[in-house]
C-alpha cells in the first residue's frame, strides 16, 4: 500500500540538534587533516571528506557512543512520528551521513523508519569506515546517498511531499517541493532566502511534524 504523504527528512542537524560531523572535529580538533578544505575547492567529494575525517578518530566506542548522545536527538521525535502516521505520514531519511550513529538513535528513541545514509562500521584503531551504499537505489558518488533521487521516488509515490533540511546537500532536494512543505534552518534557511525561495522556518524536527500537521 503506497503512502498517502511522505516527509523526506535530514538527519544531523534536522532530527538531532546538533551535527555529528561538528561534534567530533570539536572533540577530536587533529583528525580534520584538511578534508573539508578540499571539498571545498572542489578537489574531493563531499563522501570522501567525512570518509576521511571520520577515519581518522582514534578513542573507545563508549568516548564515541557519549558524542552521538550529545547530537540531541528530538525527545518528542517517537510521539510525533505516531501523530504523522496516524494522520497518513510516512518518514523517510536521507542523510549524507553514516548510519552507525543514525540508526542507534532511532533505536534509542524507539522510532522504526526508514533510512537511506552510507553504511559503516567503528574500530578503536581504526576510525569509523564509512562505505559508499553501491546497491542502494539512490546511491551517489559524491555524497554516498542521492536526496534529489529520495525525493523525486517520494514524488512518483505520492502527490504531497514535504522536505525538512539544514545543509548544503539539502538544498536541491528542498527546491522539488511546495514551498509551504519546504522545511529549513541553519545554511538552508539562509540559502533560500539568499536565492528568493520561500520556505518554513523551524526550530525542532517535532516542529515540522506540528506545522505539516496544522495545514491540512
Amino acid at each position: 500500500m503506497q503512502p498517502d504523504k511522505i516527509l523526506v527528512s535530514d538527519f544531523d542537524g534536522t532530527i538531532t540538534k546538533y551535527d555529528f560531523y561538528d561534534l567530533v572535529c570539536q572533540e577530536f580538533p587533529e583528525i580534520a587533516g584538511g578534508f573539508w578544505d578540499q571539498y571545498e575547492k572542489g578537489e574531493i567529494t563531499h563522501f570522501e571528506a567525512l570518509r576521511g575525517i571520520f577515519a581518522g578518530l582514534r578513542t573507545e566506542e563508549s568516548r564515541l557512543l557519549q558524542i552521538v548522545d550529545s547530537m540531541q536527538i528530538d525527545p518528542r521525535l517517537s510521539a510525533s512520528v505516531t501523530k504523522l502516521a496516524n494522520n497518513g505520514w510516512s518518514v523517510v531519511v536521507a542523510s549524507a551521513g553514516c548510519d552507525w550513529y543514525i540508526r542507534r538513535l532511532l533505536k534509542e528513541s524507539g522510532v522504526s523508519i526508514s533510512v537511506h545514509a552510507n553504511p559503516g562500521d567503528f574500530s578503536s584503531t581504526e576510525g569509523l569506515k564509512m562505505r559508499l551504499p553501491e546497491d542502494s537505489p539512490f546511491f551517489s558518488p559524491e555524497l554516498g546517498v542521492n536526496k534529489v533521487a529520495v525525493v523525486r521516488d517520494a514524488l512518483k509515490k505520492s502527490a504531497c511531499v514535504a522536505f525538512a533540511g539544514d545543509g548544503r546537500p539539502d538544498l536541491a532536494p528542498a527546491l522539488l517541493v511546495p514551498p509551504q512543505r519546504r522545511f529549513a534552518k541553519n545554511w538552508l534557511a539562509k540559502k533560500l532566502q539568499e536565492i528568493g525561495e520561500d520556505f518554513q522556518a523551524f526550530d525542532t524536527w517535532s516542529d515540522v511534524a506540528e506545522k505539516l500537521l496544522q495545514g491540512e
